[in-house]
This record gives C-alpha cells, sequence and structure tokens, in this order.
C-alpha cells in the first residue's frame, strides 16, 4: 500500500509542471507567472517543514499524511475547476499552490519514518520506492502532455487531484505494525513545541556523518545540482533542439531507475562510501553537455548520472532511517530535506549571471569538476566514510526524567 501510495503520488507531481506552464501559458501568462506559481508552493514547502517535523514526532504520522493528501485533493480539483470554467487568476493559482506546500511539508516527514515501521528490509524497500518514483518520474511528463493535448490543462489538474486519493486511500488502508509501549516518548506533556524543535536540532547537530553530509551538500546544491538543471535546458535545445533535450531526460529517468535496481541488490558494509563513489557518476552529466559532445554520449552521461545519484540516495535514505532513534526520526527528516534543499533556489538563480559572465559550457565543466570535488569531501569525513551499515533501526530512546508520554493513535 505505502509503495503505491508513493508511485502515484509521485507520478502525480511529475505531472504538475506541466499542467501549470500549459495553462497559465494558454491564459496570458509568461514564464515569471509559471515560475511564481511554481515558487509558492516550494518556498512555503521549504520554510516549513522543520517545523512539520516536530508535529509529525508528536501525533500519529499517518493520520497526518492522510489529511495532507486530502487538503491536496481539494486544492486540485479546485484547481481545476479554475482552468476547466476558464477562471484563471494567478493570485489565486499562487495561494493554492502555497496550500499544497504548507500540506506537502506535513505529508513529508512521514515517507521515512514509515519505511521502518513496513519493512524489515530498509535497504530495499527504500530502492523499491526509488524504482516507483523514477519510472513514475519518466512516466508522469508525458501522460501530461497527452491529457493536455486531447483534453486540456484543466483535466490534468483534474488527474493530479485523483492522485491524493488514491495515495490517501492508500495510507487508510494501511496494516501497521502497533508501536512499542516505549516508543512515545516525543510528545512530552510537560515539553512545548520549541523545546521538540531545539531537541530535533540538538540529534542533528551531535551526528557528525549527518550535518557533515547536509553541509557538503549545500555546495552540491549551489555548484552542481542548482546551475546543471537551467543551463543543461538551454544549451541542448539551443544547440540540438527539444527532441534532444527529452531524450537526454528520459536517459537520466532511466538512468535512477537503474540505480535503484543496483540498490536492491548491492549490499556494502559502509553504505555513504559507496554511494558517494557512486556519486562521482553525476560529473559525467554536466561534463558531457559543457564539453559539447553529440546527444548520444550526452544521453549515456546522463543516464550514468541518473544511476548515481538514485544510488546514493537509497543509501543515504536508508543510513538516516536505521541510524536515527524512531522517536526522533521525523525532525531529523526534516532537517534533512530543509537543509538538503536551502541552496537549490541559489545555485539556480546564480547560473544565468554565472552564464553570462563565463559561458554556459565553462559553467557546467566547472560543476562536473565539483562533483567530484563534493565525493572527495564527503569520504575526507571519517565519520562519513566509516560509518557501518545498521540493518535493524534502534530502538526508540528513553524519556527524559519527569515526562509523560502522550498516547499516538494510529
Amino acid at each position: 500500500m505505502f509503495f503505491l501510495a508513493r508511485a502515484v503520488a509521485r507520478l502525480g507531481d511529475t505531472m504538475l509542471p506541466v499542467a501549470l506552464a500549459a495553462g497559465l501559458l494558454q491564459h496570458g501568462y509568461g514564464a515569471g507567472a509559471v515560475g511564481l506559481a511554481m515558487a509558492a508552493t516550494a518556498a512555503t514547502f521549504a520554510g516549513l517543514v522543520v517545523f512539520a517535523g516536530v508535529i509529525a514526532d508528536r501525533f500519529a504520522t499517518r493520520t497526518l499524511m492522510i489529511w495532507a493528501d486530502i487538503v491536496r485533493l481539494g486544492t486540485q480539483a479546485l484547481a481545476a475547476a479554475l482552468f476547466l470554467a476558464d477562471h484563471v487568476v494567478l493570485w489565486e493559482i499562487c495561494a493554492i499552490g502555497l496550500v499544497n506546500g504548507a500540506a506537502g511539508a506535513l505529508f513529508q516527514p512521514g515517507v521515512a519514518s514509515m519505511v521502518p515501521r513496513l519493512a524489515t528490509d530498509v535497504q530495499g524497500a527504500n530502492g523499491a520506492i526509488r524504482v516507483a518514483e523514477s519510472v513514475a518520474q519518466l512516466a508522469g511528463p508525458a501522460v501530461a502532455g497527452l491529457l493536455v493535448g486531447f483534453a486540456t490543462p484543466g483535466g490534468v489538474f483534474a488527474a493530479h487531484a485523483a492522485t491524493y486519493a488514491v495515495s490517501a486511500v492508500c495510507l487508510v488502508l494501511l496494516r501497521l505494525p502497533p508501536p512499542a509501549p516505549d516508543s512515545r516518548p516525543a510528545g512530552h506533556a510537560t515539553a512545548g513545541f520549541r523545546a521538540d524543535l531545539v531537541e530535533g536540532w540538538h540529534e542533528f547537530r551531535s551526528r557528525t556523518w549527518l550535518w557533515g553530509v547536509i553541509a557538503v551538500w549545500c555546495l552540491y546544491m549551489i555548484a552542481v545540482w542548482g546551475p546543471t538543471g537551467p543551463l543543461v535546458a538551454v544549451e541542448v535545445v539551443e544547440e540540438h533542439g527539444p527532441r534532444a533535450y527529452g531524450l537526454v531526460n528520459s536517459a537520466l529517468g532511466a538512468g535512477t531507475v537503474v540505480g535503484g535496481l543496483l540498490a536492491l541488490r548491492l549490499r556494502p558494509r559502509r553504505m555513504l562510501r559507496a554511494g558517494a563513489l557512486a556519486l562521482t557518476g553525476f560529473a559525467a552529466f554536466p561534463l558531457s553537455v559543457g564539453l559539447g559532445l553529440s546527444v548520444p554520449l550526452m544521453a549515456a552521461g546522463s543516464a550514468i548520472a541518473g544511476a548515481g545519484l538514485s544510488f546514493w540516495g537509497v543509501m543515504w535514505a536508508t543510513s538516516v532511517q536505521t541510524q536515527v532513534s524512531p522517536d526522533v526520526l521525523n525532525r531529523i527528516h526534516a532537517y534533512d530535506v530543509a537543509g538538503s534543499l536551502a541552496m537549490m533556489p541559489v545555485g539556480q538563480a546564480l547560473a544565468g549571471p554565472a552564464a553570462a559572465a563565463l559561458g554556459a559550457e565553462h559553467v557546467l565543466i566547472v560543476s562536473g569538476v565539483t562533483s567530484c570535488v563534493v565525493v572527495a569531501m564527503l569520504l575526507a569525513v571519517p565519520a562519513i566514510r566509516g560509518l557501518v551499515r545498521v540493518d535493524t533501526p534502534p530502538g526508540p530512546r528513553a524519556p527524559a526524567p519527569g515526562t509523560a508520554a502522550l498516547a499516538r493513535p494510529e
């Protein structure tokens, strides 16, 4: 049920950019309006996800996820109605995006904490989910394009709303194992919201391998991931046309499927070391474009990049889920997500000025080289490269003296 919920939700999320772009452009808005509508969701999500991690650790995670899906079902149904009625006002679409971002923030912490509760093989479960999400990411834009062509953008929004309905139903039908009697110390009767937020920060800061990866990842977002996306799109489309860009993008998605399948099979003892070495492959993506290679070679480079990034993602997610106590996992995951995404808009914003000053090809070459530098930085930290895998998630910590655990009915 959880596997299906994640796959269907990912399919819907990858349809949304196509629906927004087509719908707003048809109603006379420009690229700036499309970017503003997307930014409304992303900014709200990034700003609230840390607080959502505290809420998820204090209450029933599945219940919060179901309500988040129900809220997004309603907002996307409203968006579908607006587009189908040809009543499209930008501020209304942005307001819907703000609500979606808040609901997404409330949903996100449970993505990490549910996996170790449901699966004895946490790495295998993460690998399977990564494969499903990758396939959905490949199919989503194509499905959205067909719906826009044969129906209207409003139809895509309606389909997107339906994916949240499917996700909510799957979560309702989910059979969860009962939580251990001592696994609920996060919702202390005497501890307030701020205290839980501070506790989550201390737990995050106390793990060198955890904050070390996030710190290095900030550089990765600024210098590698942020500029690679927009600059690759511009370079490939201008030099070879949109079909070539579609091929390169599809190869990237196919590579992520391969990386997920490899993560199902390979069981390295030091997961972050193996994941970092695989991440070296991402350099092939910006380098192949920056060096002006042929379209087949660029597609091969993007496939290698997707496989490396996907394998790293499974190793990282599994490490967090198996090394962190479940009573703080939602907060730790929220700090992880917030830290990982914080610098991406900076990298995207700097891509244009950097390309204007140095040339897009040179910026992409620098991004490829920096990708290898990031891997070297990860491997240079003993706590990261030496972290030994744990296949069974740790038990919950004992409650602090003088506190009483609140029941969290599932």
